[in-house]
């Protein structure tokens, strides 16, 4: 009986033991969220990722962050900041009490550091221009950060809000050389970057002590302990996962299943209010067929843009009537919305009257050449709908459109090139000069710029866009560009897709946020019920 007793009592305290140690791991407050792909690496200086910029917006900080409308700017790492009458000196005043996960405190001396590794040549950084035409950047003290530009530029604290203005800890980086963003990030965000397994999983940990997030959080420290984020490429396994709670949020759902989220009582659907990701087929106008402005209306006339919105996201994005979205700030209000109706009575007739003559099998013929046009672009089920759909309706107006996709890993080096006619893209942006800068600047040709667009008038005007120190004039300039652009036809815009966030059954509803198409932001006010 004593070894039977002690063998119980052993047992027991063992099983206290045990207990003892599972239960604060138990008190844990972990969540997982599913997305589809990975990026190359998690540092806000060498990706333009949306993948990056998921992770990058957790466990990092702007000087300033960006409201839900999209259009407010408001305190991040700074708490005030004012601008010179010439507009180009920003005084940044930093909050004060902040820490990288590391313990570090954050100074002004991070943020000098941080610019200064951007736009060192050795970073090999990508989309500089992002920062503006900087002169020097300096601490004046330790929470002051002077900005100085070489001239005016209007859209400097709409990028900072970007995750390419996340600041880092630089000894950290230098230590790190090629695996920083790989191997371990410090940040200042509400998360810590604590593991990577590449195209498996990120995995984030609560920042204790954080409270200095945007005042448009509900909450100043994130309310959860442990973030897991799962790629899911599959679209049945990720619904799947939210139903069965394997996984706990997402914003990669199927269009097929929202009706069946909305459903769900135990669910929540939120949509973005403001969200601009705009999904288009680009031309380059310096290839053979394409240097005539009338074949490039008529391929926007020949494709129905309705129906194939409706076909590939079950009625839920907008179809297309410009190159951005009609809310996004600056839109010029005067571009017409006729050149993108549907009408291949009119594609036919200005394909006719450049020259273009039906051939005996369908095809239209110029002195002896086919209309033949090559596009290059993403080999996924949602782009393959689309460019078969718009090529059965070029083949109407007697345009052959040949296809050639590409995975994700070959694609971004054959749009670098001058081999194909069209392309396919879909692209964020946080305003008409955002977008007007990235495709139509001809200092970015061949790439973003695939359409090879070089433009002295637009060139100019985009100049004087992003130098002007009213938002009269900036409006104005980027209007004309934007109007410009469009009468050329250098794209057949598609459709402006919408932003939902998916929770499950044990999370809180999440307000979904559409900056850089990153719909949890900080992920502050991620929340057990």
């Amino acid at each position: 009986m004593k070894t039977i007793r002690t063998l119980t009592l052993l047992a027991g305290a063992a099983l206290a033991a045990t207990a003892a140690v599972a239960s604060p791991a138990m008190a844990q407050k972990e969540i997982s969220i599913i997305r589809t792909i990975d990026t190359d690496r998690y540092d806000p200086h060498r990706s333009t990722a949306r993948s990056a910029a998921e992770i990058l917006f957790m466990v990092g900080d702007t000087l300033v962050a960006l409201d839900y409308d999209l259009k407010t700017v408001k305190p991040g790492l700074a708490k005030s900041w004012t601008v010179s009458d010439d507009g180009l000196l920003y005084t940044f005043k930093l909050k004060e009490g902040v820490k990288f996960c590391s313990g570090k405190e954050f100074t002004a001396q991070d943020v000098v550091d941080t610019i200064t590794r951007w736009r060192d040549p050795a970073t090999k950084g990508v989309v500089t221009w992002r920062a503006g035409p900087l002169k020097e950047v300096r601490a004046k003290d330790k929470y002051t950060v002077e900005y100085e530009l070489t001239k005016p530029y209007s859209e400097l604290l709409f990028q900072m809000t970007q995750h390419f203005h996340t600041i880092i800890n630089v000894d950290q980086a230098k230590q790190l050389g090629d695996d920083f963003g790989v191997k371990a990030l410090d940040g200042t965000g509400p998360f810590c970057f604590d593991s990577w397994a590449p195209r498996n999983q990120t995995v984030l940990t609560k920042h204790k002590g954080y409270n200095w997030g945007p005042d448009f959080y509900k909450n100043k420290e994130p309310q959860v302990d442990k973030i897991t984020w799962k790629i899911v490429p599959e679209e049945s396994t990720r619904v799947a996962s939210l139903q069965t709670g394997q996984a706990d949020a997402s914003q990669y759902v199927p269009y097929w299943s929202i009706d069946q989220f909305k459903a769900n009582n135990k669910m929540t659907v939120t949509q973005a209010e403001a969200y601009y990701w705009t999904y288009f087929m680009g031309m380059k106008v310096t290839r053979e067929f394409m240097q005539d402005v009338r074949v490039r209306k008529a391929m926007n006339l020949a494709i129905d843009v309705a129906a194939i919105t409706d076909a590939v996201t079950f009625g839920y994005a907008t179809p297309a009537t410009s190159y951005i979205d009609r809310n996004v700030l600056d839109f010029n209000e005067a571009v017409s919305e006729e050149p993108f109706r549907y009408d291949p009575k009119a594609a036919q007739a200005l394909l006719e009257e450049a020259g273009w003559k039906v051939g005996p099998d369908g095809f239209r013929v110029k002195d002896g050449k086919k209309l033949e046009l090559q596009v290059y672009g993403f080999n996924d089920g949602t782009w393959r709908q689309i460019v078969e759909a718009a090529q059965s309706d070029l083949r109407k107006v007697g345009i052959d459109l040949q296809l050639q996709l590409f995975d994700a890993t070959v694609v971004w080096g054959k749009l670098a090139t001058q081999e194909f006619d069209v392309y396919t893209m879909s692209f964020p942006y946080v305003s008409t000069g955002d977008a007007m800068n990235l495709y139509f600047r001809s200092a970015n040709i061949p790439t973003p710029n695939r359409a090879n667009w070089k433009d002295a008038e637009t060139d100019a005007w985009l100049e004087a866009g992003s130098a002007a120190l009213t938002d009269k004039d900036r409006k104005e300039n980027f209007g004309k560009v934007l109007a410009k652009v469009q009468d050329n036809a250098l794209m057949i815009p598609l459709y402006h897709e919408p932003l939902f966030t998916v929770a499950g059954a044990k999370l809180q509803p999440v307000r979904a946020h559409g900056i850089y198409g990153a719909g949890f932001y900080k992920g502050i006010d991620l929340a057990l019920k």
